[in-house]
């Protein structure tokens, strides 16, 4: 709309000259086209690599920029980002980082290639979707087949809840990836599993397990999860996974498998 395309052009007037600032990429709503009119406008800051390294020493990362705005509710949320930031990024993102280069906009740079860049980040190689469906199913067998059981058989409430919303949470990733479809945050999580082509009963048996987290739901969920997905994983190479990528996450240098 007008009015985002006049905080944008303000917003890059501010930022052009400052030392080290390199481009501003417009993302989220106003670049996918499905902003409101009182929608802020979200942005990546892109300055070289030795200005994000003193800013970020700071833990200066990002921050709202309310100056020269004209409509209501307007601001821009600026991310802070580098050339080796988005090398790093193409490389090894999570999914919510990724995700929210999906439709970026250059709206100005001085740096050559940007646009390629950007197109790394959201592009996940496909033995990288392979290996992504493997361990979600994997999460959702240990989650489901064993700690749950666990739980209800412990009385142990907690772990009950616990167990059940991670094992609902790995089976609608491994749906999501079969699909290739990245998961943008937690809160598109229930909406966007409905979005993508699953066996028949699959949804049905995810509310109930989310709704009331037992033995019964989770194995209900695992069944049809097993018999679309989980096809040659044998009951040692899961636990194997389970460990590597949530136990072991720290002495890979990665993250648990949930927040990839």
């Amino acid at each position: 709309m007008e009015q985002h395309e006049r905080a944008v052009a303000a917003y890059i007037d501010t930022v052009r000259a400052q030392p080290g600032t390199r481009a501003v990429i417009v993302v989220g709503s106003v670049a996918r086209g499905t902003e409101r009119a009182d929608s802020d406008v979200d942005v990546y800051l892109v300055v070289d690599d030795e200005r994000f390294a003193a800013e970020t020493a700071q833990d200066r990362f990002a921050w709202v920029d309310r100056r020269g705005l004209d409509y209501p509710g307007s601001y821009i949320d600026v991310k802070l980002v580098s050339p080796g930031y988005l090398a790093t990024a193409a490389a090894r993102a999570d999914d919510p980082t990724r995700a929210s280069f999906l439709g970026a906009r250059v709206a100005w740079s001085t740096l050559p290639g940007l646009e390629e860049a950007i197109a790394r980040i959201v592009e996940l190689p496909e033995d990288g979707w392979v290996d992504r469906v493997r361990s979600y199913v994997a999460q959702a067998r240990l989650y489901g087949g064993y700690f749950l059981p666990q739980a209800v058989a412990a009385g142990d409430e907690f772990l009950r809840r616990h167990a059940g919303v991670h094992c609902a949470l790995a089976a609608a990733r491994a749906a999501l990836a079969a699909n290739r479809v990245m998961l943008p945050g937690p809160k598109y999580l229930a909406a966007l599993v409905r979005t993508v082509p699953a066996p028949d009963g699959f949804l049905a048996a995810w509310d109930r397990l989310v709704a009331a987290p037992d033995t019964e739901t989770g194995r209900a969920v695992l069944g049809i999860l097993d018999d679309w997905l989980g096809v040659g994983l044998t009951p040692d190479e899961a636990l194997s996974r389970f460990i590597r990528d949530n136990e072991l996450a720290w002495l890979r240098g990665t993250v648990p498998a949930e927040f990839w």
